[in-house]
């Protein structure tokens, strides 16, 4: 009896999250940006002082961020959720890439980077159960 209808086929929040990241980074837009939430950049900052030289500086790639904008880019395996958010004018996500989570969401915010920002939240808090 449900021959006529279309099949759905619902997707879990990370492929939507994988998905939309996706289409971000293909548009190679820049952002603005709208800051880091407080607790991610004292985790960072307390990681770049237990571990100098690992990556960039937390304070410097805030510098380039606020400069340059920044874009969505995807890391070597995006289907796993490797996402990541760079100054405009980066490439090493290694280096230089902080997860979607880590930005602050605000009003302001491009409406699917704010999107990308919370299911990737979501999906981080999801995981830490």
């Amino acid at each position: 009896m449900n021959e006529g209808f279309p099949k759905f086929e619902q997707k879990s929040p990370k492929e939507a999250y994988i998905q939309l990241a996706k289409e971000l980074a293909g548009k190679a837009e820049k952002f603005p940006f709208s800051g880091l939430e407080e607790d991610s950049y004292s985790q960072i900052k307390a990681d770049d002082e237990e571990s100098p030289g690992y990556s960039t500086p937390i304070d410097e790639i805030i510098e380039k961020l606020t400069s340059q904008g920044i874009k969505v880019a995807l890391g070597k395996n995006p289907d796993s959720g490797n996402v990541y958010i760079l100054p405009f004018n980066a490439t090493d996500v290694q280096q230089d890439g902080l997860f979607p989570r880590h930005l602050k969401a605000s009003d302001d915010m491009d409406p699917e980077l704010k999107k990308l920002v919370m299911q990737n939240k979501a999906i981080y808090l999801a995981n830490k159960k």
